[in-house]
């Protein structure tokens, strides 16, 4: 039973990278705003931070301080996507989020 497992796992994969890649074509707002806010935490002197709290806060910010005319839901499985680019794009985030191995890991190179 775990063969039949392990043999899915790329599959998996696949389809997770490419759901990420459509979800963040079609929300350039999300990017845009998560790099704020990660760049906002940094300005406070942290030395690491958790991405997941910044998904958190995306998601506050999206249901009390927006108007509400443009709702998302944020997938937890994209965090370590969002972690990778970021500190891609933004050398001074580089080594702000901690991460494990993951199907992201490609995206960011």
């Amino acid at each position: 039973m775990g063969d039949v497992r392990v043999s899915h796992l790329p599959l998996f994969e696949e389809r997770l990278e490419r759901e990420f890649l459509a979800f963040h074509e079609a929300n350039p707002h999300v990017y845009r705003k998560l790099a704020e806010l990660a760049v906002a935490a940094k300005a406070t002197g942290r030395g690491h931070f958790g991405i997941g709290a910044l998904f958190e806060r995306l998601r506050w910010w999206s249901r009390f301080e927006t108007d509400g005319t443009d709702p998302f839901k944020l997938n937890n499985n994209y965090r370590a996507f969002y972690a990778r680019l970021l500190m891609r794009d933004y050398p001074e985030l580089a080594g702000f989020f901690e991460t494990r191995s993951s199907v992201a890991d490609g995206e960011a190179a």
